[in-house]
């Protein structure tokens, strides 16, 4: 009796969703078009790699790395196909490891987030590939900044914390994997510390945003609204992920992540538009009428991320994310590039389809493979 109520069920389920495509309802999440998009914008991004100005071990690399490596795990593991790891270790081997050349500064270490997962990933444990990471870590932690202590960015001491949002995706999950991989509790306390400084200072309980820095705590934007700045509060959620996948479950500050979590994922979906796209300021999006995917990619990778991990009820925030990656897929060019990536900035911009960074491929890769998992 189970078994035919379970047919009958089953039975009926589908005829629903043929009814639904047949009236033109046709779900975003294949798994085969969300892998025919994220290659075609992984290749786009690996072909014309040697046209991006900035040093290979730049964060603004960085950040498109992550996403790379993601994607890489993915098509090894699904095609047999190591070309984007391939890739990935052989910037690893360009740069020698090493992070970028200022020792304080959170952009400088966000490589160093592929250089461990590389590591982790590796048959060998190759320990060249950590140790100048391990160095620079160490050598911070042991040294700490005489950086004014109050994270006012306009003191450009301060740079030498993490005074502005967007240093809560570069440097805290660097410290959050090198915890996870030695357990040495160094590490985490030195990320626990100085996170929950930049939170204090530029997180406003009032609006559940993050203000990019100190500079913005009084502007507004032409509707009168506070400046919060989409992709600056994508920095924070997409370094939040990071930081979640690395904590112990029993982690005694594991809490305060994930509900601060919580809290900015159920905040940023009313600043979804119609379009799909949160655009580049989160509270006057009428000033800034275009798309943006930088945001937007962080945004529904970080909203995906919540629900496969179960932070967030796939009932409630399921049609957010599929709006949102059907806008993402409509800004990618028939070859594969990614356009309406606002450049690099620290406030909201006017933007186009042509323009593009590699941080906004990073975004859209991490949301894809986020976006996979709950395909059909």
């Amino acid at each position: 009796m189970k078994k035919i109520w379970a047919f009958l069920c089953l039975s009926l389920l589908n005829g629903c969703w043929s009814f639904l495509e047949a009236e033109g309802f046709k779900s975003e999440w294949k798994k085969a078009e969300v892998k025919k998009v994220m290659q075609s914008v992984a290749d786009w991004q690996i072909e014309h790699f040697k046209e991006v100005p900035y040093s290979r071990n730049n964060w603004i690399n960085a950040a498109m790395y992550l996403g790379m490596f993601e994607w890489g795990r993915m098509a090894d593991t699904l095609d047999k196909n190591p070309k984007y790891l391939q890739f990935l270790y052989k910037i690893g081997n360009q740069t020698g490891w090493q992070p970028e050349k200022r020792m304080y500064h959170a952009d400088d270490i966000c490589v160093s987030q592929l250089y461990i997962d590389l590591y982790r990933h590796s048959a060998q444990k190759n320990k060249n590939m950590l140790n100048p990471t391990i160095a620079r870590t160490d050598w911070v932690i042991s040294h700490p900044s005489k950086g004014s202590m109050n994270l006012n960015h306009r003191d450009g001491s301060t740079l030498e914390r993490w005074s502005w949002c967007d240093a809560l995706f570069m440097a805290p999950p660097v410290y959050a994997r090198l915890y996870a991989m030695t357990g040495d509790k160094k590490y985490i306390r030195f990320m626990n510390r100085n996170y929950k400084d930049t939170y204090e200072f530029l997180y406003s309980k009032a609006d559940s945003l993050f203000y990019r820095d100190a500079n913005y705590f009084h502007q507004q934007e032409p509707n009168g609204a506070k400046m919060f700045w989409s992709r600056g509060n994508g920095w924070v959620l997409g370094g939040l992920c990071q930081i979640l996948d690395e904590l112990p479950a029993k982690d005694k500050h594991r809490k305060f992540y994930e509900e601060l979590f919580i809290s900015l994922c159920k905040r940023i979906v009313r600043c979804q538009q119609a379009d799909g796209y949160w655009h580049a300021s989160l509270l006057d999006p009428g000033s800034y009428p275009a798309p943006e995917t930088s945001g937007t990619g962080f945004f529904v990778y970080a909203l995906a991320y919540g629900i496969n991990r179960g932070y967030l009820p796939e009932a409630e925030y399921r049609p957010v994310v599929e709006k949102g990656w059907k806008a993402m897929v409509e800004a990618v060019w028939p070859d594969g590039k990614l356009g309406f990536v606002q450049p690099v900035g620290e406030s909201p911009k006017k933007v186009t389809k042509e323009m593009t960074e590699a941080y906004g491929v990073g975004a859209f890769l991490l949301a894809g493979c986020e976006i996979y998992q709950l395909s059909r």
